[in-house]
């Protein structure tokens, strides 16, 4: 088995590889003068099992192009099998056409990696289940709420907890969590979407007076839902609100909303590398998910069950 990492997020891949004990595999990435991608294996791979590591976050073309490439080289290098390690897969929220003469560009990334000559995919969270259908070739959906669920038990345990959506479409992510905090009452914040990027909460379902909210998501880009979320909660009564979301996106005056917010904390995982862009940020937390990827890739070289990483 052999480790590469691209270079869209390379403190979660060194993270994973101090946790296999394996070194990451040596390789030239570099641009030319036009910004076209050169990637160069510095070592033999011929009849390996290579896992790439790379999240398709910003710049999302340029990781995406370079993960493309990465995968050409292997598989002209003769690699025996390639994974496709994607902790953040962009282009996911563009899973079905919202709209006339609209793409579903989740589809083509797909397309695009299996091309490639990718054999298969692991990822965490995707944004809806369907999109492993999307690809043809087999495809792993690791889910964060392990991690999460044991974060919160010994941060919140003792408290009056309530597991909360923060829209209709994340119902099952939340009842998921839900279970695993032995079964926690569960709460849905209806809202209403004018235009891409901007939400207004219209109403809470369910009692959250006294109670300490877990709001969570799969992603937070302009954090606007969640903050107009947890206003919310708190108007309703809440103790407090923190929020758990896998993906880190946090685009534009993100990081300064969640500052300047009702919530208490927000956690996010390490699947997107956006260290600097939260450096400083008081109410914003990185919770690692190297050993749950680390385990999977350890399950895979093996050919043993990855599904019971969450029994």
């Amino acid at each position: 088995m052999k480790l590469l990492a691209g270079n869209s997020n390379l403190p979660l891949s060194r993270a994973i590889a101090n946790y296999l004990e394996i070194p990451l595999t040596e390789a030239l990435v570099r641009r030319f003068a036009d910004e076209e991608i050169f990637v160069e294996i510095m070592e033999n791979v011929r009849g390996e099992d290579v896992f790439v590591i790379q999240s398709t976050s910003y710049p999302a073309n340029d990781n995406l192009m370079e993960l493309l490439i990465i995968i050409d080289a292997l598989k002209r290098a003769s690699a025996k099998r390639i994974t496709a390690v994607l902790p953040y897969f962009g282009y996911a929220r563009q899973d079905r056409k919202p709209g006339p003469r609209t793409p579903i560009s989740a589809k083509l990334v797909a397309n695009l990696i299996t091309t490639a000559g990718a054999d298969r995919v692991l990822s965490v969270d995707l944004h809806a289940g369907q999109i492993q259908g999307f690809f043809d070739i087999p495809t792993d959906n690791l889910f964060a709420a392990p991690v999460m669920s044991a974060d919160i038990r010994s941060r919140f345990g003792e408290k009056n907890l309530m597991v909360v959506s923060p829209d209709v479409g994340g119902v099952v992510r939340a009842r998921a969590l839900s279970k695993r905090l032995d079964n926690a009452p569960l709460a849905i914040v209806d809202k209403r979407r004018e235009r891409a990027g901007e939400s207004e909460v219209m109403n809470i379902i369910g009692d959250v007076e006294g109670r300490f909210c877990i709001l969570i998501d799969d992603i937070v880009d302009s954090a606007g839902t969640l903050c107009n979320a947890a206003a919310a909660l708190k108007e309703a009564g809440a103790e407090d609100v923190v929020a758990y979301v896998t993906h880190g996106v946090l685009s534009g005056g993100a990081v300064a909303r969640v500052e300047g917010s009702a919530l208490h904390e927000l956690v996010i995982t390490d699947s997107i590398g956006n260290q600097e862009a939260i450096a400083g940020a008081q109410k914003i937390r990185h919770l690692t998910i190297a050993p749950l990827l680390a385990e999977a890739v350890r399950r895979i070289a093996d050919e043993s069950s990855v599904s019971s990483l969450f029994d």
